[in-house]
This record gives C-alpha cells, sequence and structure tokens, in this order.
C-alpha cells in the first residue's frame, strides 16, 4: 500500500506525496527526492502515514486524493528516491549560494529603481528554477526585472511577493519569549490576530509591546484567548453597579486568577472581595449576581419556556390561534395604546382659506 508523506522544502513550503516502497518505508526527517512543476527538488520527510493523509486533508492539488473527489485529478507525484550523499551536498552548494544570489537580486533590484525589499532567495535543487520571494506595499511591474535575471542566472525566474508574517516565517529569528519563531518552528498556518485578543486579556496596547518580530501583533495573543473568555464569564461586567452589602458598588476591575472583584462605592470607598463572597453578599439580599454566564442560564430559561407555551416574563400561556387573549396589565381594557398615530405633515399650502401650510410650500391665499 502506498504511503503518504509530507514533504517540507526550505522555509514554510510543503507538499504531500505518496511514497510506493511498502518494504521500506520512510521516517520522519529523511531526506527525498520528489517530482515538481520543472524538475526534480530536495526536501525532508516532516510526516508519514495517517498523520500525513489527515494533514493533507481536502488539499485539491494533492498527488493522494482519488479520481472520485476530484474531477480534474492531478497526475500522481510519487517520491523519486532517497537523497543520496551527493545529492546532499549539491543541496547545500545550492544554499550556501542563495546568500550571493541575493545581492545580485538586490542590485539589479536598485538599477531598475523598484521599490519592494527581496526577502530570501531560493534555488530548486536541479537549477531549473530560481524562486525570488519579496515584500511590496503597491503592486510592482517587475517584468523588466524577470527579463533581466533571467539573462543573468540562464534560469526561470519566479519573483513572489510575499506578506511581513510570511517573510518573518522564512526568515526565523528569536522572539521576546526567548524561542524560535513560532511560525518557523511549528506554527503551520497564520490565522489572523486582531487588538480585540489584547483587550480581551486587558494587555498592555502599546504596539512596542504586543508586536512580534514581524511588525504585526503576537500570534500567541490567540493561544489562550478562550481561557480569559470563559472564566471572565464568571464574573460581573466591568463598570456596572450591583447591590452588595453595603449598597449599591460599582465594579472597577476583575482579577480571574485569583478570583477577586474590584469595588468602589461613593460611600464607603474601594475594596477588595473574593468572588464567593461577592455573590454571597448578593444572594443574602434576594438579587442575582448578573454575569455572562446567567445571563446565558437566563436565555436557556426562556427558550424552554416558551417551547412550553409559557411567556419567559409572566408564564402566562400563549394563546391559540382564533382564541382572545387574556386581559393583562398591557392589553386589559383602559390601556394605553401601543402606538400612537403619526400626524400628517403636510408639505404644500394651507387649507382652503386658512393660514400658511408647513414645509417647502408657500402659504395659501389669504
Amino acid at each position: 500500500m502506498d504511503q503518504t508523506v509530507e514533504v517540507r522544502f526550505k522555509g514554510t513550503r510543503k507538499a504531500y506525496f505518496l511514497w510506493q516502497d511498502a518494504d521500506a518505508p520512510l521516517r520522519v526527517g529523511d531526506a527525498v527526492l520528489v517530482e515538481v512543476e520543472r524538475g526534480r527538488d530536495l526536501g525532508r520527510v516532516t510526516a508519514v502515514g495517517d498523520v500525513a493523509a489527515k494533514k493533507c486533508g481536502g488539499c485539491s492539488s494533492c498527488a493522494v486524493r482519488g479520481e472520485a473527489e476530484v474531477a480534474d485529478p492531478a497526475p500522481p507525484k510519487p517520491v523519486t528516491r532517497r537523497a543520496t550523499r551527493d545529492d546532499l551536498r549539491a543541496h547545500d552548494e545550492n544554499r550556501r549560494a542563495e546568500d550571493d544570489v541575493r545581492r545580485k537580486v538586490i542590485e539589479r533590484v536598485r538599477s531598475h529603481g523598484l521599490v519592494m525589499k527581496v526577502s530570501d532567495t531560493e534555488w530548486q535543487w536541479d537549477r531549473n528554477k530560481l524562486t525570488i520571494y519579496f515584500t511590496a506595499e503597491k503592486r510592482v511591474d517587475f517584468r523588466a526585472l524577470v527579463r533581466d535575471l533571467a539573462s543573468l542566472f540562464r534560469t526561470r525566474i519566479e519573483l513572489r511577493q510575499i506578506g511581513v508574517r510570511d517573510e518573518a516565517a522564512r526568515l526565523s529569528g528569536v522572539g521576546r519569549c526567548g524561542r524560535e519563531y513560532c511560525c518557523s518552528s511549528w506554527l503551520t498556518e497564520l490565522s489572523p490576530v486582531n487588538l480585540g485578543l489584547a483587550k480581551d486579556q486587558h494587555l498592555s496596547l502599546n504596539p512596542g509591546q504586543i508586536s512580534g518580530g514581524c511588525g504585526r501583533l503576537l500570534c500567541c495573543l490567540k493561544y489562550e484567548h478562550e481561557f480569559y473568555v470563559t472564566a471572565r464569564r464568571r464574573f460581573p461586567k466591568e463598570g456596572k453597579t450591583i447591590a452588595a452589602s453595603r449598597g449599591p458598588e460599582r465594579v472597577i476591575a476583575v482579577d480571574i486568577f485569583r478570583e477577586r472583584v474590584f469595588l468602589r462605592s461613593e460611600q464607603h470607598g474601594s475594596r477588595i472581595i473574593p468572588l464567593v463572597q461577592l455573590r454571597e453578599e448578593v444572594e443574602a439580599l434576594g438579587e442575582v449576581l448578573v454575569t455572562a454566564e446567567s445571563r446565558s442560564r437566563i436565555a436557556l430559561a426562556e427558550a424552554a419556556a416558551a417551547e412550553e407555551g409559557l411567556t419567559a416574563g409572566d408564564g402566562l400561556p400563549i394563546p391559540e390561534p382564533g382564541e382572545p387573549a387574556a386581559p393583562t396589565a398591557a392589553t386589559g381594557p383602559g390601556a394605553a395604546r401601543p402606538h400612537r398615530r403619526r400626524r400628517r405633515r403636510h408639505r404644500g399650502g394651507g387649507g382652503p382659506g386658512g393660514g400658511p401650510g408647513t414645509g417647502e410650500g408657500g402659504g395659501g391665499p389669504g
């Protein structure tokens, strides 16, 4: 049976292939040669078997998908063979030559006067293609640059524009935590990160403290966000006034780790109280501490009451179609009508023989 393998190349680029030799299966870390669009390339196996097949998922261009899933399936791309020492030596020579290639590309970019930053260059193993990664704020017309580079290196040139986060993932580095960038080591998909994640965690909104090496918000802001949101549901909302043993008090802040609430009263000043004690004080007054969690329970109770034929407010039965509704404070005799009749506004002149009308039109005849 064919073995599905995940092969990773330079940077974060990876692809999925088939290993057809069941007697000598591949292992994680093995160097292999694979067929690519224009020739052969060398990469290392990062996942095999069911793990690789699961990560491949619904890839539309993967070689392991069958004809039943793809209307026009791509031809299978099997792994050519294991890499030999000579193959690895040629691969290392390509990597060492890429720094010199990058300097030459930067010189040509400056000579053409293009506003772009060359981030990285990558030789294909057989040198049939040279990929140049760059970043730019606007669209760049690099057609003349491609022709110049093709005549210089005598190979196919591909310029690929990437974002600053992808650039940091390719170049790698050390984050503020002292470890390698997550996007370069293990984080395979860069999900969007917004400023609301930092606000929910009460972090400093200083860009220098919550930004990574790429200049964008830290990817790790999303790791614990779900915990913060879930924990805050047990606390009252900040800025809300609640009735406690000292009277009305305003919630200033909450400490989800020590489970404490910071309260402030105009008569008694500020105090710090555990969440359990606050619940006891509120329940002693016959009230309910309104939190996001309690609001969810109330909503579920109202939905269950509606299914049983009861209204959420007073528990009255919902009348059947054609049956008169029971009189209540809002629908009984003498109750105010819920909608007032709008007074008609005249845009033209006044009535016959009347005074001047309202709006843009003139007055009636005197």
